[in-house]
């Protein structure tokens, strides 16, 4: 038999997002001044009381092993934040935390696919699912949205994607990397179209705190009974909360797949990092979150108003108003054509400009870059300046 890895992993890429951060901090190490529009975490600091909660579980020596689905007290107050602030009702053995919303979303797909399932994935997509789809067998089935429509999803987008091999959907809204909240009518449809179908959803709400002017996030799981039983509401603490090091995410589903995707853990990780999780519980119990939360909100609002003003400004590039999360996704198709492709133009940003941007293309869509306004305002100006006179060159 020849050693060597296993074929699975000849599916696996690895992370571009990742890749260019740890580029830029690598040219900063060596002094050079690299202003970062690749981070997808907030540049706010995790809130002094969930620090301090952590520490406190520290002294007390709340350090051993926790149970696999997570304490039994932080899911019972994320069952009561799923009631109050998404309407819908889970019962605590019906959430599962794990170490991150990306190993709920490795588990999930580990426990549903098998050989051949299809899995809908509206384009441009967080470029960790199409990896994690693949690694389990599965066949990403992409759906690509319409920039001319803001990129939002609608039921006949994927209608005539959908065939006897399609086994899951994947929501992601407020969605990574255009910031597209979807519109509640139209997911009302596909949540009922998946239903009739006997189709799964994974609504990735990762962002839901972050949504500006008169968009409003809902969450897919409150629309009735019938829809809760056949989807996975993942979320984390890392963006609301800033908590992006912590990895502390959670599932929430049915109990028969909770318990599969708990065991899971159990084999693999054991339990996302028990005090990580009382620092978790406090975030949600603290009635100081709310305002941590709202700050952060409009602080990104004003940078994101910012950003696409500025962006507006730069001959050639094209660009949609985001309405959630916190990255913003233009066109810049007339330059990366020049320079083949627009892994290049990112290239040539950090190396002309020295501004680091992630290329569209490793999120499905090629000629686009995804910046992060996760960085202050006279940053966010002066990258932008940079993008533009780097831009002028070519």
């Amino acid at each position: 038999m020849e050693l060597g890895l296993s074929k699975r992993l000849s599916f696996l890429k690895p992370s571009p997002t990742l890749a260019i951060t740890a580029k830029a901090k690598e040219l900063k190490a060596k002094g050079i001044d690299v202003i970062g529009f690749g981070a997808g975490e907030p540049d706010f600091d995790t809130p002094e009381f969930v620090k301090e909660a952590c520490i406190k579980a520290l002294k007390e020596g709340k350090t051993k092993y926790a149970p696999p689905a997570g304490l039994p007290e932080l899911r019972e107050a994320i069952a009561e934040k799923l009631l109050k602030e998404n309407g819908v009702e889970y019962k605590p053995s019906e959430i599962v935390v794990s170490a991150g919303a990306k190993m709920a979303l490795f588990l999930i797909f580990m426990a549903i696919l098998d050989e051949g399932d299809e899995v809908i994935l509206p384009s441009p997509y967080w470029v960790t699912y199409p990896e994690q789809i693949r690694f389990f067998g599965g066949i990403p089935v992409e759906v690509p949205l319409s920039e001319e429509k803001g990129f939002k999803l609608t039921l006949e987008d994927i209608k005539d994607k959908v065939s006897k091999k399609t086994k899951v959907i994947v929501i992601n809204s407020p969605n990574n990397p255009t910031g597209a909240v979807y519109d509640e009518k139209e997911l009302r449809r596909i949540a009922e179209f998946c239903v009739e179908r006997g189709i799964f959803i994974i609504s990735d709400e990762c962002y839901e705190h972050f949504t500006y002017g008169e968009e409003k996030f809902v969450s897919v799981a409150s629309f009735g009974e019938e829809v809760k039983r056949i989807t996975f509401t993942v979320n984390a603490f890392s963006k609301t909360f800033s908590m992006t090091g912590w990895r502390v995410g959670y599932v929430a589903c049915p109990e028969e797949y909770a318990k599969a995707i708990a065991d899971l853990n159990s084999q693999s990780i054991s339990n996302a990092t028990t005090f990580a999780q009382y620092g978790a519980l406090e975030a949600l119990k603290n009635p100081e979150s709310q305002k941590f939360i709202k700050s952060v909100r409009e602080t990104f609002k004003r940078r994101r108003d910012l950003a696409y003003d500025l962006l507006r400004e730069i001959p050639g590039v094209k660009v949609v108003k985001p309405t959630g999360a916190f990255y913003i996704f233009p066109n810049f198709s007339e330059y990366s054509q020049r320079l083949g492709g627009d892994l290049r133009l990112s290239e040539y940003l950090l190396e002309k400009g020295k501004v680091a941007t992630v290329p569209g293309s490793a999120f499905g869509a090629e000629g686009y870059l995804r910046l992060s306004f996760t960085l202050s305002e006279d940053k966010l100006k002066e990258g932008i300046e940079r993008i533009k006179f780097a831009l002028s060159s070519l």
